[in-house]
């Protein structure tokens, strides 16, 4: 089975010694993620803005992979807080409204303080459409 590693660029991938995302035949696993900006290495104060921008981060794993969030299948909700989870309902609907993948809340704590939600994905690789070999269809 063919496996590929995807990378944001994070340093922590090489300090802690793992991928963002890891494609495995036609199933993408994106690593539990924050809302840190890689570009910047710096992560807002609020939840919902924490929270977008794991998305995005996600959201630019997935497209490395060839997928999108539409082909996400299950996801993974870890936040210390549990008066942040609805905070984050309306985002989450933003970006999962459409595949709406069977999901778990977790209340845990996360790896600093500075973080306050931790998402991890699930996806599914949709099959490359199907081109007619020579002699099928047509006239």
């Amino acid at each position: 089975m063919e496996r590929r590693l995807i990378s944001s660029g994070s340093r922590f991938e090489d300090e802690i010694g793992y991928s963002r995302a890891v494609v495995a035949g036609d199933t993408i696993y994106v690593s539990g993620t924050t809302g840190y900006d890689y570009s910047t290495m710096t992560i807002a104060e609020g939840v919902v803005e924490q929270c977008e921008q794991t998305f995005r981060n996600i959201a630019a794993a997935l497209e490395q992979a060839g997928a999108t969030m539409d082909d996400v299948v299950r996801v993974t909700f870890i936040v210390p807080r549990r008066e942040d989870w609805p905070l984050c309902w309306p985002v989450t609907r933003k970006w999962l409204g459409t595949a709406r993948p069977a999901s778990t809340m977790l209340h845990a704590g996360l790896q600093t303080d500075a973080m306050r939600i931790e998402i991890e994905v699930t996806a599914r690789l949709r099959p490359a459409p199907h081109e007619p070999v020579r002699g099928e269809g047509g006239s």
